[in-house]
């Protein structure tokens, strides 16, 4: 008499990552919700982040990020970090973000008229966008 139970083969359980089904040619597993947090992951690896102080700075300033500049802005951090990049100065008509390329994190911003005479350190590299 064989007693031995296996632990999920009795009783399966619900809502599981991926479902076990058996067909005549053996049990074969479903990876669709692999499939689905691969895509989440994805989408929030090309979002970007806004730290405290460059929401402070954008507000104070009245700097607008319409969805084009924030696509504008994605892609030039996608260049950035293609080259390698860990802190980069992009530089676009209206505005001026120094981003963090690995974290995807804008750290700070400032508008057009305070581009002039002003100087930027601990950057690596610069994304000039027109």
């Amino acid at each position: 008499m064989n007693n031995r139970v296996t632990i999920g083969s009795m009783y399966p359980l619900p809502g599981r990552p991926a479902d076990v089904r058996t067909s005549s040619s053996g049990p074969s597993i479903l990876r669709t919700s692999e499939s689905q947090f691969e895509q989440v992951l994805q989408q929030q690896q090309l979002q970007l982040i806004f730290s405290q102080h460059a929401v402070q700075r954008i507000q104070q300033r009245g700097i607008e990020m319409p969805p084009e500049t924030m696509t504008k802005l994605a892609n030039a951090v996608d260049q950035a970090a293609s080259k390698g990049a860990v802190d980069s100065l992009i530089v676009m008509p209206d505005v001026a973000l120094i981003v963090n390329v690995p974290n995807r994190t804008v750290v700070t911003a400032m508008d057009h008229t305070q581009l002039s005479n002003t100087v930027f350190t601990q950057i690596d590299s610069a994304v000039i966008l027109h």
